[in-house]
């Protein structure tokens, strides 16, 4: 018997969310996973999305009434990373399992020249292993609808000969910064952007119900610039000005997400779906000036926004979700879980075996998923290869490793050593490596030695640089 959410859903006002009544939650064992079938995949991915960005995340005004529920409906991580602190090579992470550098993408891509000038390659090699191209030959239905940017794409900043999604494992596709089918033409598509990109995953959803799938919704919102209408600025219209603009495109996205995960229960999906919603890297700063307007999202207590190797542009928002499988309100305050853990725990759930040889920076994760904390055995590895903007209290050194309890920040050239105890002081203001000299020696080494082992590649001279222009005195 498939039984239908629509039974059980208080719908949503136009001020507020959807809210589950309580007799769903105790039916949630009827909608456990058909036995023998693999797990269908949906993964959500938000573009600027800040830690702090959400209800569940303990921001005091944002409506995110459907992720909200999402949360208690599973896992909601704390100490989740992605493995840079910008778009394109966060996202080459989750595609891989790799640390982005290892591939040369260090920023974001953007014009043939200025990747060039960067010595980054144009485009994510297509001959590299997905988690796409794993899942595709797997037998599942694989599709992408919305931000690509891992190369292509129409305008001044595209390059048409850049491989479309199809080459890296997917069947089905209609992306933003990418080529193929795109959304480049659509007049409205800021506004519209998370409305359109959900409505083409609900319909890949409904055409391949019938088999495995596998989408991943990765989406516009809310990377500058923003122009929300006004009925999705209004329930903010209190506050005004960029935070008006920036709250009112949240709550929207949040919506259209709750339409999705609507449409899971209404096709009797849910029990066997995997949901993941996280973000591609911390909250844009309202100094550059495409956010001048909108540039205020939540870094939630950390230092640091996008482009930083603090906490703030690197910690991001997880949610995971399993009916059945996932215990349902659980957070996850222990598990140190990244992009690059992406590839190897998604294929495990799914019983997917990597080829041999595809050495992940990353590691298999899934019981911390299924509800058991794990503490992780590798070490994280950060680089970045250009100067960070907004104040200068954000601005970290360009190189930074996470052992255990531990992170180390520095400049290989040894200008800035910056030593964290991340559980005991999560804001990164008190520096130990003074403290813990050999501590600080061998995580040095560690960070060295992997930064070695990556392509030689340009460094900004303003990377990893904290000057302020301080008053002088009078002579």
């Amino acid at each position: 018997m498939i039984l239908n959410r629509r039974s059980f859903l208080l719908r949503a006002s136009t001020a507020g969310g959807a809210f589950l009544c309580a007799a769903n939650r105790d039916l949630r064992t009827a909608f456990a996973a058909e036995a023998g079938r693999k797990p269908n995949v949906v993964f959500v991915l938000a573009d600027d999305w800040g830690w702090g960005d959400l209800g569940c995340y303990g921001h005091p005004h944002l409506k995110t009434p459907f992720l909200d529920e999402l949360a208690r409906e599973g896992i909601l991580f704390t100490q989740a990373y992605v493995n840079a602190p910008v778009c394109s090579p966060s996202r080459t992470a989750f595609m891989t399992g790799h640390f982005p550098a290892r591939h040369g993408i260090h920023g974001h891509f953007a014009g043939k020249k200025l990747n060039e000038q960067r010595d980054m390659p144009q485009f994510l090699d297509p001959g590299v292993t997905t988690v796409t191209r794993l899942f595709q030959d797997a037998g599942y239905a694989v599709g992408h609808f919305g931000k690509w940017h891992l190369g292509g794409g129409p305008g001044e900043n595209g390059d048409l000969s850049a491989p479309p999604p199809s080459a890296y494992g997917i069947d089905e596709s209609r992306v933003y910064v990418g080529n193929g089918p795109n959304w480049e033409e659509v007049a409205d598509f800021i506004p519209r952007s998370s409305e359109l990109i959900v409505d083409e995953t609900i319909r890949f959803i409904v055409q391949h119900s019938d088999k495995p799938f596998f989408v991943q919704t990765w989406l516009k919102d809310s990377h500058a610039f923003l122009d929300p209408t006004e009925e999705q600025r209004a329930p903010y219209k209190k506050f005004g000005g960029a935070l008006e603009t920036y709250y009112g495109v949240i709550t929207n996205a949040d919506r259209y997400l709750g339409r999705l995960l609507e449409c899971l229960y209404d096709f009797g999906l849910a029990g066997n779906t995997i949901v993941i919603f996280s973000s591609d890297n911390g909250p844009e700063d309202i100094h550059v000036a495409n956010a001048s307007h909108s540039g205020v999202g939540s870094a939630g207590p950390f230092r640091g926004r996008k482009r930083s190797l603090y906490e703030g542009g690197l910690r991001v928002p997880l949610i995971v979700r399993w009916p059945g499988k996932t215990p349902a309100g659980q957070v996850n305050d222990s598990t140190v879980i990244s992009g690059v853990d992406f590839l190897p725990t998604m294929c495990a759930l799914a019983g997917i075996t990597p080829p041999e040889g595809l050495s992940c920076d990353g590691e298999d994760l899934s019981e911390a998923l299924l509800g058991e904390p794990v503490l992780r055995d590798k070490p994280l590895f950060w680089e970045f290869r250009s100067g960070v903007a907004g104040d200068v209290i954000n601005h970290s050194p360009w190189l930074a490793v996470r052992d255990g309890d531990w992170k180390l920040l520095l400049n290989p050239d040894g200008s800035r050593r910056e030593l964290y105890n991340i559980l005991q002081d999560p804001r990164e203001l008190d520096n130990q490596a003074q403290d813990r000299p050999r501590l600080t020696k061998r995580l040095e080494k560690a960070a060295l030695a992997w930064q070695a082992t990556l392509p030689k590649a340009y460094v900004s001279k303003d990377a990893g640089k904290d000057s302020y222009r301080w008053p002088e005195k009078n002579q």
